[in-house]
């Protein structure tokens, strides 16, 4: 057996605390979910659940497979755990709309008292939601986002997270939260703070996160030298060079990477689209006159 498929089956980190929370969050949903599927609410529709259980598996997958093991050793795995985090798994959590699904999954108990805290806590009068809406304000998230995927890159701070754990799961962390944060503002999921995005601004919101991913991605692809010397230090296997290595994680960046929001954005426009053609059409006292079938700038004498 070559090395890297030795280490692809053997380099599992079972972490415990993240397979509990993990299996906690999977099993609240769950229940939420059947709860709501009984009372017939549109959240409780199949394609919601799978979504958020596929985006809990991809979590553990990209912080306790050997993707994570093996991003001590190649650049490119190291991207694709990044791409996991920032841009597959999150959004596929919250496109199920975990929090009112969630709150149901509570005990009726616990979902009172959780709830009546909650309603004190988003009130619109309240301190709490004042300073959330000013933190999660979409101009502000996209570049907490796009801001701490770049800086995160920078050779110094990514060598230094690979060589220090708590340091490189504080970077997980740093990619996770405010990518969930960016896909809860496209999704319009639960709680909502703000206006709900219309169909072209969420668009244009997604495709605004294009430009930073494909250059970061170009750059890195482009490089004429190793730009991050850890892996200079490490034992290859595989025979994929350094600068192999790079190339290639700089082509996952810049190909998948600018292709997930391609693909959402692209989703987006089919909703709006469909949206379009479900309209009931305009009245025909509304556009069968003489002026409105008359062309511009012609009087119904010519």
């Amino acid at each position: 057996m070559d090395p890297v498929t030795k280490a692809l089956l053997t380099s599992w980190e079972w972490r415990i605390e993240l397979i509990v929370l993990l299996l906690f969050l999977g099993i609240l949903y769950g229940a939420g979910w059947r709860t709501l599927r009984r009372k017939g609410s549109k959240l409780a529709v199949g394609w919601r659940l799978a979504a958020y259980w596929a985006g809990l598996v991809l979590v553990g997958i990209a912080l306790m497979s050997p993707i994570d093991t093996l991003s001590s050793q190649f650049f490119f795995m190291h991207m694709i755990q990044h791409l996991l985090l920032i841009m597959i798994a999150p959004p596929l959590l919250m496109v199920a709309n975990p929090f009112p699904v969630v709150l149901w999954g509570l005990p009726d108990r616990a979902r009172r008292s959780t709830g009546r805290g909650l309603s004190r806590l988003l009130h619109r009068n309240s301190r709490f939601r004042h300073a959330l809406y000013k933190l999660t304000g979409p101009g502000l998230i996209w570049m907490i986002t796009i801001g701490l995927l770049i800086v995160w890159h920078d050779p110094n701070l990514y060598n230094a997270a690979l060589r220090y754990e708590w340091l490189h799961d504080l970077e997980h962390l740093s990619f996770f939260l405010p990518a969930v944060a960016y896909w809860w503002l496209v999704t319009a999921a639960g709680p909502r703070l703000h206006k709900r995005f219309s169909d072209a601004l969420r668009i244009g919101y997604v495709i605004l996160a294009i430009p930073p991913v494909m250059l970061l991605g170009i750059v890195l692809s482009f490089a004429s030298q190793p730009i991050y010397t850890y892996y200079l230090a490490v034992p290859r296997i595989g025979g994929l060079s350094v600068m192999e290595d790079q190339m290639l994680g700089g082509v996952i960046m810049w190909v998948p990477g600018s292709m997930m929001y391609i693909i959402s954005a692209l989703l987006a426009t089919a909703v709006w689209l469909r949206g379009e053609e479900r309209k009931p059409p305009l009245p025909v006292s509304t556009w069968a006159t003489k002026e409105k079938m008359a062309a511009p700038g012609l009087s119904e004498s010519n």
